[in-house]
């Protein structure tokens, strides 16, 4: 990994996520210059092993121009690692992230950059609108937000991807989780920070295809739910419970057969009732152990417990806390603490 660039006086950091994006390159950067006149910045391109050429393509342009510079990864690794380690890489006070697309239009950065000095922890880009997209995408992202919504967490703002910007203490909070499959639409919900919306409409692809296929969006959306959460397991105690009940109601309808009919094969009752009253009672067992598992898998995460947004009169270096995240930062918020 290179060393972050210390001799620029920089005010943002752009985090650009790249896998086969080399013919996007150079009308980004010129876009960016054109959208971000009178700001410093840095574009970090992180680049996931692509095989058409874009981070030589990238290491070309850097060689004459300082802010451009580029993580080469071995492997795909995914979005979300590719912005972790971007943001491990700069060290400027706030960081941008975006497609190399130019789906995500630079036009609005300045903007973002403004709700930021307004006190803003997150800026994020929310679509206003997905006609770029097909009609089997819109349903199917409409339905993605609204499962993790209602079932995994209230707080995930709609059609928000992950075209954001963050400030520095959030970007530090970010960095303290250390789960290996992340979702980051999730953890910024769950951070719970001051948050802002700008609407936009999503454009067409510069150049090159989607690399979301329709495999690869079922193993996101698979991702989310369960990297996010215990939902998956819970539902395995919820489906014991019901087949439980289920049992039992057909246990009482073999009485009403036995004794009020009185027509029934000899053995069959006692044999549907020991099935129906073995297979309530295991698939109930598999749902406890189930929830259990879920407790240590998210145990297995070592989230912080719990998060600190200012302190008063309380030195934050004194005495490290255990698995909390402490924003830096203490005194009445007015504005943007610089």
């Amino acid at each position: 990994m290179e060393a972050p660039v210390t001799h620029l006086c920089l005010e943002l950091a752009i985090i650009v996520p790249t896998y086969n994006e080399r013919d996007n390159v150079v009308p980004l950067l010129d876009k960016l210059a054109q959208a971000l006149g009178g700001v410093s910045y840095e574009v970090i391109f992180v680049d996931d092993d692509s095989p058409d050429g874009t981070a030589y393509a990238v290491r070309a342009i850097g060689a004459s121009d300082p802010r451009v510079r580029v993580l080469q990864r071995v492997n795909r690794r995914g979005l979300a690692s590719a912005c972790i380690e971007g943001m491990m890489a700069t060290a400027a006070p706030y960081i941008a992230v975006m497609d190399a697309d130019l789906q995500d239009p630079p036009e609005i950065l300045k903007e973002m950059v403004a709700r930021y000095e307004e006190g803003y922890d997150v800026v994020s880009a929310q679509h206003s609108g997905r006609t770029s997209d097909t009609l089997f995408k819109r349903f199917t992202a409409a339905g993605f937000y609204w499962v993790m919504r209602k079932m995994v967490d209230q707080r995930l703002v709609p059609e928000v991807g992950d075209f954001r910007l963050f400030s520095r203490p959030a970007l530090l909070a970010i960095r303290t989780f250390r789960e290996q499959h992340r979702f980051m639409r999730g953890l910024v919900a769950w951070l719970g920070l001051k948050e802002a919306i700008i609407p936009f409409e999503r454009r067409r692809r510069v150049a090159g295809v989607s690399k979301y296929s329709v495999a690869q969006m079922v193993k996101f959306s698979w991702t989310a739910i369960s990297s996010f959460s215990a939902l998956p397991l819970r539902l395995s105690m919820a489906l014991g419970i019901l087949f439980s009940l289920v049992g039992v109601g057909y246990f009482i309808y073999t009485l009403y057969v036995v004794y009020i009919r009185g027509d029934v094969v000899r053995g069959w009752a006692s044999l549907v009732a020991l099935q129906c009253l073995f297979s309530g009672v295991t698939l109930f067992v598999l749902g406890l152990v189930g929830d259990y598992v879920a407790k240590i898998f998210e145990e297995s995460k070592m989230r912080p417990l719990y998060v600190v947004d200012r302190t008063y009169n309380i030195a934050n270096e004194s005495a490290p806390i255990a698995r909390a995240v402490v924003l830096h930062r203490s005194g009445e918020p007015s504005g943007r603490d610089h």
